[in-house]
């Protein structure tokens, strides 16, 4: 059996604790990694050697590292379908959502290779007789990066990116069940020139998370998971007087107009409510239709769309539409909250319940599945699923679908279908979700802007990656400079004005 490493000081180092965690292949069930968890003691060192390799990092020209986020770029593209099918072979995702895990973070990666424009300061001259003020962008030093199982690529390289190319050290540490990719990505940066010790990749279960956050040397923490934890990990983080930003938990609402087009809606649906398995923060779990025509409309086109979708493993061809969930307790969640519908009389029009796959039986599928008539105290709707369930709550008018839209308590992404104009524009201004798509399912805004939740869906000031990361992973000094050429003489004791 394979036993993976930690990423330390430039090179792959064995584990000392002597405590691992198993990786399992979601698809068979079966263990095939065991990757190491460190201790304190192995995270502290790390931190350690972070931060004297960050002053030299930190003191090297903008310019010359943005040219190895663009090398490291290159190696990416270059690397892509052997990433991919790290992400397919841990995740379980298939082969062409491992390939868009990949292509959607290294879009920050081409972005940061533009990052000395987006760290430079301001300048006032004249502010004052003979005074010049000015700002400056400078690293944090050593911050931090703790990354989920959904996205081992993309969320791994939206951290590294901009905290990299703004001259800091990071700390990441991805999630122990799906790690490989990331101890990938840390070869190839050393490739692309990234000096020793400015990237240290450290596997870890809670007992590492609470090191690094209660670690001094550490100025910053982002971090992307369940809102739980989210909560958990921004509160020690403010506590320790560190940055922090803390993404969580979604239940993303998509409200179909009746004067949308109905089979673009449910091919929308389709796709965000099932792919990956529904292991997605930005995935559509709820369908909200407005009207009971529209409601129908809906209903007859989902059925057989869902019916027809092949679940698989990533080996099983281009053809499969979405792969195992991440393990056994997801699975059973997954099951148990479908039961729950039930019971709680929701309309499970298409039923997931007992999927099983002929030479696949201890792998962690999870069978389609669609509910028609749910209401808001079930718990279907109330928790993210985290699965491949669609539930549709039907609503009489367009103030009431968004209503129930802002009315839940988390605010990550939501989507709205129709040919209004006006009823979109008055959609997106109104509601009071952090991603809004217009005819678009799944809003992941593209990489020169910035992504972010609100309410219980984010914890923190400041978005991922675009402009919004650069401003988090540097710190503003500002500069009030004036040079003495017999202008004034003498002391000033009262603070007054510039005039």
């Amino acid at each position: 059996m394979e036993e993976l490493s930690h990423f330390i000081n430039g090179a792959l180092v064995k584990g000392t604790s002597g405590n691992f965690a198993d990786v399992f292949n979601p698809a068979t069930g079966e263990v095939q990694a065991k990757v190491p968890l460190a201790s304190e003691a192995e995270i502290n060192a790390a931190i350690a050697a972070a931060a004297e390799a960050q002053v030299a990092w930190g003191a090297t020209n903008p310019q010359r590292r943005a040219r190895v986020m663009m090398a490291f770029g290159h190696l990416i593209n270059k690397n892509m379908e052997h990433l991919a099918e790290a992400v397919s072979r841990e995740h379980g995702k298939t082969l062409a959502d491992g390939r868009g895990d990949v292509q959607r973070g290294l879009e920050v990666i081409e972005v940061c290779m533009g990052a000395p424009t987006l760290l430079k300061g301001e300048f006032t001259d004249d502010g004052g007789p003979g005074i010049d003020l000015y700002s400056m962008r400078q690293p944090l030093g050593v911050v931090a990066g703790i990354t989920p199982f959904n996205f081992p690529a993309m969320i791994p390289l939206w951290k590294m990116g901009p905290a990299l190319a703004s001259g800091n050290a990071m700390i990441l540490k991805p999630s122990e069940r799906c790690p490989s990719t990331s101890l990938m990505l840390a070869e190839l940066l050393k490739e692309a020139g990234l000096p020793d010790g400015v990237l240290q990749v450290i596997n870890g279960d809670k007992g590492a998370v609470d090191a690094i956050l209660d670690n001094e040397t550490v100025q910053a923490v982002g971090f992307v998971g369940s809102t739980p934890i989210a909560q958990y990990i921004y509160g020690r983080a403010a506590n320790n007087g560190k940055r922090a930003q803390c993404f969580g938990g979604a239940k993303n609402h998509m409200i179909i107009m009746p004067d949308a087009d109905m089979d673009k809606a449910a091919d929308a649906l389709v796709g965000a409510g099932f792919g990956a398995a529904g292991e997605r923060c930005m995935a559509i779990s709820v369908a909200v239709p407005v009207g009971e025509t529209t409601a129908d409309a809906l209903v007859e086109r989902l059925i057989p769309r869902i019916e027809n979708l092949k679940v698989g493993p990533y080996t099983a061809g281009d053809d499969v539409d979405f792969g195992p969930v991440i393990t056994k307790a997801s699975q059973d969640r997954i099951n148990g909250l479908v039961e729950s519908g039930v019971e709680q009389g929701a309309d499970l029009v298409v039923d997931g319940r007992g999927f099983s796959l002929q030479g696949y039986e201890n792998g962690y599928f999870v069978g389609p599945s669609f509910f028609d008539r749910v209401t808001p105290e079930m718990d279907i709707y109330k928790e993210e699923i985290f699965g491949p369930v669609l539930s549709q709550v039907r609503t009489e008018t367009y103030e009431e679908a968004l209503k129930l839209t802002m009315d839940n308590q988390y605010g990550n992404g939501t989507a709205i279908f129709t040919a209004d104009g006006d009823t979109a524009r008055d959609f997106a201004n109104r509601v009071n979700v952090g991603m809004v798509g217009i005819n678009f399912p799944i809003p992941v805004p593209l990489s020169y802007h910035t992504f972010g939740g609100w309410k219980k869906s984010a914890f923190g000031d400041l978005n991922q990656y675009g402009p919004d990361a650069f401003r988090f992973y540097t710190k503003t000094k500002t500069v009030t400079a004036r040079w003495f050429s017999g202008i004034k003489e003498g002391g000033e004791f009262a603070f007054k004005a510039m005039d």
